[in-house]
């Protein structure tokens, strides 16, 4: 249960864009700015495979990202509060629609969600529809360093409450900067893969 390797194989706009050599995927949803890129990168022991950014809405097309040589990474475009269009969100909004439909290499989706802010409007709508699509899903809450000592079990424990009754089986805590949550990630997402 260790990435060995990573290579990013590129970022598409289009589904008829996506890599010829198909492989079983692991897709990381969540708001923009929540963190996929940093999760991406701890996961991998890399500094900065995934790129990140301080300006929310980086991520516009479905980045692409060879494990071990035998599965993919998809880092999908953020969704939330990015300062672009509505004719742009809606096109990305369609791409990550008939990436799901049409998707029979998809294992799992990875939703990460801040902790410092639960389950926002936008988290929930997104967790829903994925619950329709009988796909795995594990909640990451992100950012966990950055909750008060003192109330951080509490928080966890709301936000695991949450993710049950929207019918999410597994929610890790999870720290870039303490590394906490990294090994369990890495065991659901192995888990994922040889089912």
């Amino acid at each position: 249960m260790k990435i060995q390797s990573i290579e990013f194989i590129g970022s598409f706009t289009q589904i008829k864009q996506l890599p010829k050599r198909r492989l079983p995927e692991v897709a990381f949803a969540g708001r923009s700015n929540v963190g996929k890129s940093t999760l991406i990168n701890v996961l991998a022991n890399r500094k900065n495979i995934a790129k990140t950014s301080s300006t929310p809405g980086k991520t516009r097309t479905l980045n692409y990202y060879l494990i071990n040589d035998n599965f993919y990474f998809v880092d999908l475009p953020g969704y939330g509060f990015a300062k672009v269009s509505q004719r742009e969100r809606q096109q990305w909004q369609k791409l990550i629609e008939r990436y799901f439909s049409s998707n029979k290499y998809l294992r799992g989706i990875i939703q990460i969600i801040d902790s410092r802010h639960s389950f926002t409007k936008l988290d929930l709508e997104m967790v829903g529809w994925l619950a329709h699509s009988q796909l795995p899903v594990l909640v990451v809450a992100t950012k966990t360093d950055k909750l008060p000592g003192s109330k951080r079990k509490l928080i966890l424990d709301k936000i695991e409450n949450e993710a049950r009754q929207l019918g999410v089986a597994e929610t890790i805590p999870f720290s870039a900067v303490t590394k906490q949550g990294k090994l369990e990630i890495l065991k659901s997402i192995f888990h994922l893969i040889e089912e």
